[in-house]
């Protein structure tokens, strides 16, 4: 399955935004993406084709990534932490329509 990606590597710089998204395979994700987010400053989003979005926030000091489908139109998003493992299987498993019902334990979080 192909989606579409976006993100910041403060690091180097390197900056993609979400209306110039890079088409990836979810292997190509985990493989190409997840080493380089190494700072709590970096970020990556995962688009659905309607553009329905997960995005990928590390936390590099406690190991972990946060990982939340935003919500606009509700001020919020529904999130959880996951740790390397989880979050590699987490994207080789989304659907092709990501929404907060289609990820298992997320939590409502109010903007």
């Amino acid at each position: 399955m192909r989606f579409r990606v976006f993100y910041l590597i403060n690091r180097s710089g390197e900056r993609v935004s979400s209306a110039s998204a890079v088409e990836m395979t979810a292997k190509a994700i985990c493989e190409q993406m997840l080493d380089r987010l190494q700072s709590e400053d970096d970020y990556l989003g995962i688009l659905d084709a309607e553009d329905n979005t997960l995005q990928v926030l590390p936390e590099p000091e406690q190991q972990r990534y946060y990982v939340e489908v935003p919500l606009d139109a509700a001020k919020a998003s529904f999130g959880r932490y996951v740790n390397r493992a989880e979050l590699e299987a987490l994207i080789h498993a989304l659907p092709a329509r990501i929404d907060e019902r289609s990820i298992p334990g997320l939590t409502y979080r109010p903007w």
